[in-house]
């Protein structure tokens, strides 16, 4: 029993009688005033049983309307890139203040049920509060004109490169069928 941790199996008095009888303690000062006058009962640890069935939990689970929307928000959204600043009084979270606002849209009453949390999401997002979604690439707000210069800039360069490799097709087609064979034979340009 020297090796028994757990306290269920035993009383106090047997584990320690057991513990002295191999030498593993000293003698408690307790133990042979127990041992002269033991109780009626020798207190053992048992397992309490039910009384009248299972107790029934008095306290039911509080959900307020809140908490459907903040769960699917960190379902989607997740908890976010940084971790909650605590230490000022007036900090609000980005799940809190999307809440809010979904609130508040919910009063006007001019969108949708079903369309209520994408709707709230754009919101945030004019409003300059990015939302990320979980496995996704963050979407930032931009401004019209920057990406309209972006995409301008980008077909632009798509359209040098295709000019350049139609130009290529037409140098080949132009040459000679000698130049062809002398070039298929000796492709690098000397």
């Amino acid at each position: 029993m020297a090796g028994n941790r757990l306290e269920k199996i035993g009383s106090v008095f047997s584990r320690t009688r057991n513990l002295l009888r191999i030498g593993v303690i000293k003698k408690p000062v307790w133990f042979d005033v127990y041992a002269a006058f033991p109780p009626r009962r020798e207190p053992v640890y048992r397992v309490p049983k039910p009384r009248y069935g299972k107790v029934k939990d008095v306290i039911p689970p509080i959900f307020y309307q809140e908490d459907q929307v903040r769960a699917k928000f960190y379902r989607i959204y997740g908890s976010g890139p940084r971790p909650f600043d605590l230490s000022q009084l007036n900090y609000k979270s980005t799940c809190q203040r999307f809440v809010e606002k979904f609130n508040e849209l919910k009063e006007e009453g001019k969108i949708e049920e079903e369309r209520l949390f994408e709707e709230t999401g754009k919101a945030l997002l004019a409003s300059g509060i990015i939302l990320q979604r979980r496995g996704t690439d963050k979407v930032a707000q931009e401004d019209h004109q920057d990406v309209g210069t972006r995409d301008s800039a980008l077909h632009l360069q798509l359209q040098t490169v295709l000019e350049e490799v139609q130009k290529g097709k037409k140098d080949q087609k132009e040459q000679t069928p000698e130049q062809a064979e002398t070039q298929k034979e000796n492709p690098l340009p000397s």
